[in-house]
């Protein structure tokens, strides 16, 4: 689940760096592990990247020398490959033109693909899944540039050959050095990605635009792909409008054309349900919906579930796990005719726990992330709410925090259903027996994370959370909820190999070793400075 981002500027002499830092700033909740930009100046590369937050790989000095009016950024957070900064993104490969590409999502037929990619003989040098779409799209605009009459149609034909090859969520930017940016999604949606524009003409920055607009203007605009809406909303541009699920979207840097072109035939949206209920911003807006809406949606669905099951609930008091669940645990509290208050202050300096490998990290986490007002347990029955239950350490641990703070009574709910199923299309959710919800019922979870009841939101009350708030022009049926029912939406069925192969790759500890692996890797290479990269292509080195 990473965040991407590409800007290209019609001023030729502008520079697009702090643009992409502050874009990558407001999506770094997607991703904490690495972060990298690439822009280009007149054909000329520049790239950093490494491991760590975006505030951090990105000095001053590095800054200054990310020139050039296009680029494009990553925030990653690792499911495929390792948490080596030879993984971090944009990843880059210098034939047709030079083409780098920053990519949200998980691929689930990558075995095919690396067996494809041996056979014409390029190389892939990590496990990366994003470096089998870079060579994919690579060999692609090989062959249509021979074949297509010009840049544009060949360009539309390469996204629709990568995406007829390619199983799995992903939603991706590429630029093509010296003919533009590229960005698309899968033919589900599972993974978002939005597109905004803006004009320096001053008559026209009330102008709302269209994709129609867009191209029949002779103005000369800047545009912007994210992952997120609100990376478009506070850079100052204007949302157009997702890129819809198999469709592709290019912006010619030479002649400032913006097309959008639908790559596969009858394309089924079903986004990623779980990108309403945890990953994205609550300002955003995605597939026409409102994150922030959708989540009231959820807490008022959630506060009818307990009246239905306990009408006598008694709780006196209604407590947010911050931050995500906020929005959903302030309409469950109206809806109950319950106080809301905060219980918990958070320090703002930890990542996100879920985030983290291995349970110990994440305990230990826990209490460094928060603190408790005990005021607002002492002697009361609390109900917490947080977004979802994953594994049950977190949930253990603040449950156990409320009593130690003098809560008589602790009741939790979840304002998603169980997880019990991984999830392959870029969340870490990869191993059933890490799961708490994994062959238990309510009950037996209750018990297991020591409060006296639990209860989750029903997954046909979710859909309708979305569902309810999505817009008639462009409303919503199918969602992927893969780790909620097991249903996956690209066909996988849960036993294959695929899945053995899954959380053999994927599990904590699998994770932990090869993690130790790398940084013993790295304690024998050749020492660096600390704000270097820790590969050649990180050093704001120039590529050609």
């Amino acid at each position: 689940m990473c965040g991407i981002i590409g800007l290209l500027l019609a001023d030729e002499e502008s520079n697009v760096n702090q643009l992409l830092f502050d874009g990558l700033t407001v999506l770094q909740h997607r991703g904490q592990d690495a972060a990298g930009i690439v822009t280009s100046e007149r054909g000329r590369l520049h790239l950093r990247k490494d491991n760590g937050l975006v505030r951090d790989v990105f000095l001053q000095h590095h800054m200054m020398e990310l020139r050039g009016n296009v680029g494009v950024g990553h925030v990653r957070y690792p499911t495929a490959g390792s948490s080596s900064c030879a993984e971090a993104q944009p990843l880059y490969t210098n034939y047709p033109h030079g083409i780098c590409v920053a990519h949200n999502g998980n691929l689930t037929n990558t075995e095919d693909l690396y067996s494809e990619m041996s056979k014409q003989q390029r190389h892939v040098n990590t496990d990366s899944d994003s470096e089998l779409l870079l060579n994919l799209f690579a060999e692609g605009l090989t062959k249509n540039e021979r074949d297509c009459s010009n840049v544009e149609e060949a360009v539309f034909a390469t996204c629709k050959d990568v995406m007829h090859q390619v199983k799995g969520g992903y939603a991706t930017v590429y630029f093509i050095n010296g003919v533009g940016l590229v960005g698309f999604r899968d033919p589900h949606g599972i993974r978002p990605l939005v597109f905004g524009c803006r004009s320096k003409e001053k008559e026209e920055l009330s102008t709302t635009w269209t994709t129609e607009m867009i191209a029949s203007t002779n103005q000369k605009l800047d545009f912007v792909v994210a992952s997120e809406s609100v990376a478009i909303d506070t850079l100052g541009f204007q949302l157009v409008r997702d890129v819809r699920p198999g469709e592709a979207i290019f912006i010619d840097m030479n002649t400032g054309n913006c097309r959008v072109w639908q790559c596969v035939d009858n394309a089924t949206p079903a986004p990623c349900i779980f990108e309403y209920v945890y990953f994205a911003r609550p300002d955003s807006i995605m597939d026409g919906v409102s994150v922030y809406e959708s989540r009231l949606k959820m807490g008022e669905y959630l506060a009818k579930k307990i009246k239905r099951v306990y009408p006598e609930h008694g709780i006196d008091v209604v407590i947010p796990i911050p931050d995500t669940s906020r929005t959903a645990a302030l309409q469950a509290a109206y809806s109950l005719g319950c106080p809301y208050q905060e219980g918990f202050i958070k320090n703002r300096y930890i990542a996100r726990t879920f985030i983290m490998p291995g349970q110990a990290t994440r305990k230990k986490s826990v209490r460094l992330k928060l603190n408790t007002i005990k005021s607002e347990f002492a002697g009361r029955n609390v109900l917490l709410v947080d977004d979802s239950i994953v594994r049950g350490t977190t949930a253990h641990e603040i449950v156990q925090m409320a009593r130690d703070a003098g809560a008589r009574k602790v009741y939790f709910c979840s304002a998603a259903p169980p997880i019990r199923y991984p999830n392959i299309y870029g969340i870490d959710i990869p191993t059933r027996e890490e799961l708490i919800a994994y062959e238990r019922g309510e009950d037996e979870i209750a018990a297991k994370i020591g409060c006296d009841w639990v209860v989750y939101q029903d997954l046909k009350d979710l859909e309708d959370s979305v569902k309810d708030v999505a817009s008639r022009e462009y409303p919503l049926t199918v969602f992927d909820t893969s780790c909620f029912s097991g249903e996956y939406i690209t066909g996988e069925r849960m036993g294959d190999d695929y899945f053995t192969r899954l959380h053999d790759l994927r599990n904590d500890d699998a994770k932990i070793l090869r993690n130790k692996g790398n940084a013993s890797n790295s304690n024998q290479s050749k020492p660096v400075a600390s704000n270097e990269g820790c590969e050649p292509l990180t050093n704001n080195s120039s590529l050609m």
